[in-house]
This record gives structure tokens, C-alpha cells and sequence, in this order.
């Protein structure tokens, strides 16, 4: 695997540079940046150069490059090179059948109101598109707090660790470290207004394996403090908040109490959702 460091993007897009503390050179072409990879693949490449990016190195071409598409077709994608059927390896199977209807239905308004909406609320260029971008990721989060709790947790939708809390994950753990204060969604925060998700996120980051290994803040926060010159001129890159993720995890999830947003124009919008 190797990774990008997280700056300067610019229009040459991510770069490798094993000089940033864990990023690192590419190490199958040793290119300098990523849409040479792009390019690689494809000459005529026209689109944008993100990541994550999953090369073949036999066919020395692009697989995907789509989080969403890979995360449901990962865990089993190499199921028929195995010897027998796997099943759910050692609970791998993101999308179970008897939870599918619900994941569909949460998938919707969970990426597009709080996933895309930080972005939605963060890029706008007036206070009206903002306002109107902000109400409804608060209404969101109202809706997704109240979720877990009726769930009883440890995830999303209860017992199971399924997609949901894999797409939520990216979005909440850089919330209170970046979100507030750099896309201005600063009506909350996961730490103090909603107890349930700050929970749900203590659980994922401290207790299941591969999210605090996988999570590395001073990439996250200078992706977005010193990339984003118009939002942030002097790319000054906030020390807090402290710690990044609270601990103190709670298993006994019955003493926990929902919390909210009560902001009159977000408890309006929350109604209509």
C-alpha cells in the first residue's frame, strides 16, 4: 500500500512524498504524483485524480477507484479463488441480508445530508447557501443520533458493524477536528451535543481493530487546513480540539441519554425528513 501525503493538491492532485510523516514513496513506480498513475492507465484520462485508487498489477490497470463500490465488493471479491465458500469471514460481510432494506434506506440521507453535506456547507460561497447547507446536516445528525440510541449500539444498527458505520466513520471522527471550525458546522459538536455518536465513535476508534490504525489526524487536518486557500489564507492548522477522540467508553449502553441539536430551524428541518 502506498500512501499520499495529504498537501498541496493544487492541479497536479495528491503527491507521494516519503518525507511526510506516514505517507510514503509509490511503490510500484516510484511516481511523484498520483495522476501519473491515472495517466498510466488510462493516457487520455480527463476526470479527477482521487484516492482511494486500487491498481492490478498483473493487468498494470486501474480496478477502481470508487470507497462506495469497494466496500461492497471487497470483502468478497476474491471468494472464488478460495477453496470453499468463506461465508462471512470472521464477520466481513458488510452488507448482511437480513439488514440490507435498512442500510438502503439510511444510505441515502446518511451520505448526502452528513457525509457530502460538510462539504455542501463548507464550500459555499454566501451565508444563504450556507445556512441552507448547514440546517439540514444538524437535522441529519439529530436523525442518526436518535438511530443509534434506538439501536442500542455498538453500531449503527445495533450488534452488527455494517456498511453504515463505515461510511458514517470518516465524517464523524474529523467532525469536531475539523468540520466545526474549518466548514463553519460549528452548531455542535460530536463530543458535547451528541453523546450517542460520540460513544458509537469512542467504541470504533479504541475497541475495533482497524480504525485507529487507519486514522491519522495531522494527515486529516492539514488535507483541509492547508490545501483550501480561500477557506483558510494563512493555512494555519488548529492545535485542538483536545484529545481528538474522547475516551471512557461506555458498554452498557442503556445509561446513555440522546442528545441533539435544538437549533429551531434544525428541529424544523429534522421534522420534515
Amino acid at each position: 500500500m502506498s500512501i499520499v501525503r495529504p498537501y498541496p493538491k493544487s492541479e497536479t492532485g495528491w503527491r507521494f512524498d516519503e518525507t511526510y510523516p506516514n505517507a510514503t514513496p509509490d511503490h510500484l513506480f516510484n511516481s511523484r504524483f498520483m495522476h501519473q498513475l491515472y495517466f498510466r492507465d488510462d493516457p487520455a484520462y480527463k476526470g479527477k485524480y482521487s484516492v482511494p485508487l486500487l491498481w492490478d498489477k498483473k493487468t498494470n490497470r486501474i480496478v477502481n477507484n470508487e470507497s462506495a463500490e469497494m466496500l461492497r465488493w471487497l470483502p468478497h471479491a476474491f471468494n472464488s479463488i478460495l477453496e470453499e465458500d468463506p461465508g462471512d469471514v470472521e464477520g466481513l460481510d458488510f452488507y448482511p441480508a437480513d439488514l440490507r432494506k435498512k442500510i438502503d434506506e439510511v444510505t441515502p440521507w446518511l451520505t448526502s445530508l452528513i457525509c457530502s453535506g460538510v462539504y455542501k456547507a463548507g464550500f459555499v460561497r454566501n451565508q444563504d447557501n450556507y445556512e441552507k447547507n448547514v440546517v439540514p446536516l444538524f437535522a441529519a445528525l439529530n436523525n442518526l443520533e436518535a438511530l443509534v440510541y434506538a439501536n442500542g449500539g455498538p453500531y449503527i444498527l445495533g450488534t452488527k458493524l455494517t456498511e453504515l458505520d463505515l461510511l458514517a466513520y470518516p465524517t464523524i471522527v474529523r467532525f469536531d477536528t475539523v468540520y466545526a471550525q474549518h466548514f463553519k458546522t460549528n452548531l455542535g459538536m460530536i463530543r458535547h451535543d451528541y453523546p450517542v455518536l460520540n460513544n458509537w465513535l469512542k467504541n470504533l476508534y479504541w475497541n475495533v481493530e482497524g480504525f485507529k490504525e487507519s486514522t491519522d489526524f495531522k494527515h486529516i487536518k492539514e488535507n483541509y487546513t492547508k490545501s483550501h486557500g480561500d477557506i483558510n489564507p494563512l493555512a494555519i492548522t488548529p492545535l485542538g480540539p483536545y484529545p481528538d477522540v474522547e475516551e471512557g467508553y461506555a458498554s452498557d449502553w442503556s445509561k446513555l441519554k440522546p442528545g441533539k441539536v435544538a437549533h429551531p430551524l434544525v428541529l424544523e428541518a429534522q421534522s420534515k425528513l
